[in-house]
């Protein structure tokens, strides 16, 4: 059984009837999926999620499929960390990371968005699916299209990772790389869509696989007892997942699964190279100003970002804030999180940490503060942005090692 109500526009609020629409009619603001939440409250309760098996599905009442998911059934249910060592070194108490580097099946959190999306191509009996795509989401859509049957046509630009082109071709997906960045691969998709009979993940269905973002917020309240973080932390591209990470936490305050008097503040973190949405916060404005991106965060690297408008918006409303970061940063971001947790993230990740740690430091992240940081990427994905030392190379003989080692006394 369904319980969305329609599409209604975030800019406008004229509703939709359920249906393949990119954006309002009216004024061409974003649309997103209303809900019977009065319903959905009579029937999800904390009991009943207990219960089911760990997945984005386990809160199917909450995303917009008519019909039982027929493909996805590994996606979310990731894990919530507690991280005292990278904690220790922030200065921070009650850290945690929300790891989507380890979601199925393609190691991001995009996998939560497409099998959304895809799900619901096949209910509209679309004949191909596609993307405009700065890696992660190129990967999972062409997984879950293939699970699903479905041809794909993946759009990208032309220097994407190579880990990341290949990650996407081996299932089968027609990839064509366009040259331009993301912002010139966008507007083609949405002249694509116009003439076939298809389904772009981020454009004609972006209505429906944006909701998947809200499952990071459910899992996050759950797995912290039913409690709200008092921060979060998201790296930012389009700006839509902080949006909708947000609007999970208002859902479930509105069913009344989660307190209201326990608000969480958002944080968003960009890379310096492409940071639109963060200069709009640090202007106080939420005039976007487009950039041509130039980081090595390419998963982030979306110079006019369609929901920066509203990222903007939410991020002083919630009483957060929002920080960039270098290149340089970024990669001892990376090294720092394994080195502290065991965790290898993307670039995307390496923002995430080395903004948390420029908020722990401006105070605007309490040390008692409950704080998750949002790890979105597997950093297998991103080799090519790390430059580390080739290991020295000795004979095969104990006192060749014990040379290199030094001795017991160097362990740390």
């Amino acid at each position: 059984m369904s319980f969305v109500k329609g599409l209604k526009c975030r800019e406008c609020g004229r509703e939709y009837p359920v249906k393949l629409l990119a954006g309002c009619e009216e004024c061409f603001g974003p649309l997103e999926c209303d809900y019977h939440y009065e319903e959905i409250a009579k029937v999800l309760k904390r009991e009943v999620l207990a219960s089911r098996a760990k997945s984005i599905w386990k809160y199917r009442e909450l995303l917009p499929l008519e019909s039982d998911p027929k493909i996805g059934h590994a996606t979310g249910g990731t894990p919530l960390i507690r991280a005292e060592r990278l904690g220790r070194h922030l200065g921070i108490d009650n850290l945690y990371l929300k790891n989507d580097a380890v979601n199925a099946p393609t190691l991001s959190f995009k996998d939560r968005v497409t099998a959304v999306a895809i799900n619901k191509a096949l209910e509209f009996k679309l004949e191909a699916v596609g993307c405009a795509s700065t890696g992660n989401l190129a990967n999972s859509t062409a997984a879950n299209a293939a699970a699903a049957g479905l041809p794909a046509f993946i759009l990208i630009p032309q220097d994407l990772e190579k880990s990341k082109v290949m990650g996407t071709q081996i299932y089968g997906a027609r990839v064509i790389a366009v040259n331009g960045n993301y912002d010139a691969v966008n507007r083609l998709c949405s002249q694509i869509v116009d003439r076939y009979p298809w389904g772009f993940v981020n454009v004609n269905l972006r209505p429906f696989y944006a909701e998947g973002s809200k499952t990071i917020g459910y899992e996050v309240a759950e797995q912290l007892g039913w409690h709200a973080p008092d921060a979060i932390v998201v790296p930012m591209a389009g700006g839509a997942m902080i949006s909708k990470i947000h609007k999970g936490f208002k859902e479930l305050q509105r069913i009344g699964l989660l307190s209201e008097s326990e608000p969480t503040r958002l944080y968003g973190a960009q890379a310096a190279g492409c940071n639109p949405i963060i200069d709009a916060v640090k202007r106080g404005s939420r005039e976007i100003r487009p950039v041509k991106p130039n980081t090595i965060a390419k998963s982030l690297a979306i110079g006019n970002p369609a929901d920066g408008y509203f990222a903007a918006r939410l991020i002083p409303e919630s009483g957060g804030w929002g920080e960039d970061c270098t290149d340089p940063e970024i990669v001892a971001g990376i090294r720092l999180l394994a080195e502290t947790e065991g965790v290898f993230t993307e670039t995307a990740g390496g923002v995430c940490i080395a903004v948390a740690q420029k908020l722990i430091q401006q105070g605007r992240i309490k040390k008692t503060d409950i704080t998750v940081l949002t790890i979105t990427g597997n950093g297998l994905k991103t080799l090519e942005a790390l430059d580390l030392a080739t290991p020295q190379v000795i004979e095969p003989k104990l006192s060749a090692f014990e040379a290199v080692f030094g001795g017991a006394s160097n362990v740390a």
